[in-house]
């Protein structure tokens, strides 16, 4: 069995324009969720994606 890369069954998939969290399907990507609260695609809580938006977000406070 070949491993795709992925962050495993467990976390949080998490919504960057508003900040929803929703416990991770195993098997279903986080960027195939939709919203629930405002209709953005999700990302997986402390994937790469997430933690670049984390720092974008960090260096507009300064």
């Amino acid at each position: 069995m070949q491993h795709k890369g992925g962050m495993g069954g467990s976390g949080n998939c998490i919504c960057l324009g508003c900040g929803f969290k929703k416990p991770h399907q195993p098997g279903k990507p986080c960027k195939d969720e939709r919203c629930p609260e405002c209709g953005k695609a999700m990302v997986r809580e402390g994937s790469e994606h997430h933690q670049l938006f984390l720092k974008k977000q960090e260096e507009k406070k300064h």
